[in-house]
């Protein structure tokens, strides 16, 4: 960031002196004020719940403009490099490293991370302390938390080279640790990883091959989740990545704060979109009951909500929802489900949406989670693990954002602060006067 030519002058009218701040301009995006000596020059503090209008960290991995409908990972827009741009570890060498690799890098990293795909024998036992039923992202979070009681020899943030092998470490087990989740759910032995598989094929590998008769790999299908992470890896300071920031601010080690990442993105306001979409869908029920449906939606006293429509960030249009839709309509028909009730629901739903004024005119276009959770139900994913899946894809962009906190000579421990509205001083009264 580089220091603007103007400043901000902040006064007040209770009498306080003014003040004068220094503006930042980033290499695109909006203007930053420097709000740092404000307490210390005023006494006050800025009010910001949900931080919308305050930049936490200056960043080079990965821009949004809502606006326009931008995603930039490293400056390349998502569309290219989701279609153009290789596979998912082609995407992780990107955001680790802020250039996309060579072949001679792309083939080091690729057998870098396929060495480090196992984990540790003893981490089944972990699994056994739950219940089947568990929800998957609990069983994430405590098993990625514990992978620092296994791999000391990384644990170092202060040491270029262990966060380096923290970052390897994470991005290659993930998919392993994903996977025990759901083998253990429904009762089928673990799978061990195969090392001549590639990222995704070798996920879906350990998903749903059993031993009892050889896995076919579907080239279509792998592709497929290959989109799914590329377009999840990562997505700028949102909840979750500011939570690995937090944590990662109080010098915990990155297995931590990755769990306390994924903590995070199991809320359902943040990583459950694409199963809330799901669930919609089958709560609908049929082609039948969408006119219903359609009218509860618009009627604001109903409670009901369309689901998988509109985003938050992006005002017009998410440029990660066109891509997904494109690998919704390969994956239905490689697998022969154009005429499934649910998908058939799913696109009819889609067409009304695209072509009803009411929704053409706010802007409630679908975006990625509503076509990526029709693609996970038709690969085979059971609803409960979509946010498990999310966490596999964010944990590149999680580790990427942690290690460039790290790095960062500014960064210094979390602490936001509050505008206080409880009690002023009081003293305790008498017991007897109670």
């Amino acid at each position: 960031m580089t220091n603007s030519e103007t400043k901000a002058t902040l006064s007040f009218s209770d009498g306080s002196p003014s003040i004068e701040m220094p503006i930042y301009k980033g290499s695109i995006g909006p203007d930053v004020i420097d709000i740092r000596k404000l307490y210390g020059a005023t006494g006050k503090f800025t009010y910001d719940p949900g931080f919308m209008s305050t930049a936490a960290c200056n960043s080079s991995i990965t821009y949004i403009d809502g606006d326009k409908g931008e995603l930039l990972y490293r400056g390349y827009p998502i569309e290219q490099l989701a279609q153009n741009g290789g596979d998912f570890l082609e995407s992780c060498y990107l955001l680790l490293n802020g250039e996309l690799p060579n072949a001679e890098q792309k083939q080091k990293f690729v057998d870098t991370v396929t060495k480090h795909t196992m984990v540790h024998e003893q981490m089944q036992f972990f699994f056994r302390g739950f219940r089947r039923d568990a929800h998957p992202m609990s069983v994430l979070v405590g098993t990625v938390g514990a992978l620092a009681s296994f791999y000391h020899d990384s644990l170092d943030i202060n040491d270029a080279h262990h966060r380096e092998v923290s970052a390897i470490r994470l991005i290659a087990k993930m998919p392993t640790l994903v996977a025990m989740a759901y083998k253990y759910s429904i009762g089928q032995p673990f799978v061990y990883p195969r090392n001549d598989l590639s990222y995704s094929a070798n996920f879906m590998y350990m998903m749903f091959s059993n031993p009892c008769e050889p896995y076919k790999v579907n080239e279509v299908l792998v592709r497929a989740l290959d989109r799914i992470l590329i377009l999840h890896a990562d997505h700028e300071q949102n909840a979750s990545t500011s939570t690995v920031r937090l944590a990662g601010s109080s010098g915990a080690n990155p297995f931590a704060c990755i769990a306390a990442g994924i903590a995070c993105l199991w809320g359902p306001a943040h990583g459950g979109a694409n199963e809330a979409a799901l669930s919609m869908l089958e709560q609908i029920g049929s082609v039948d009951n969408i006119p219903r449906f359609i009218e509860q939606v618009k009627d604001k006293n109903s409670g009901v909500k369309l689901m998988g429509f509109g985003h938050r960030v992006y005002k017009n249009y998410d440029p990660r929802a066109k891509l997904m839709r494109e690998t919704c309509y390969e994956v239905l028909n490689e697998l022969g489900l154009q005429d499934d009730p649910l998908f058939k629901l799913a696109m009819a739903l889609e067409k009304i949406a695209l072509e009803d004024e009411y929704f053409v005119s706010r802007k409630l276009y679908p975006n990625v989670d509503f076509y990526s959770g029709i693609v996970q139900r038709a690969l085979g994913i059971p609803t409960a693990l979509f946010t498990g899946i999310f966490a596999l894809a964010r944990t590149v962009g999680w580790v990427a954002q942690w290690k460039e906190m790290i790095s960062d000579p500014e960064q210094k421990i979390g602490r936001p602060r509050q505008l206080f509205v409880g009690a002023a001083k009081r003293d305790v009264p008498a017991i007897d006067k109670r």
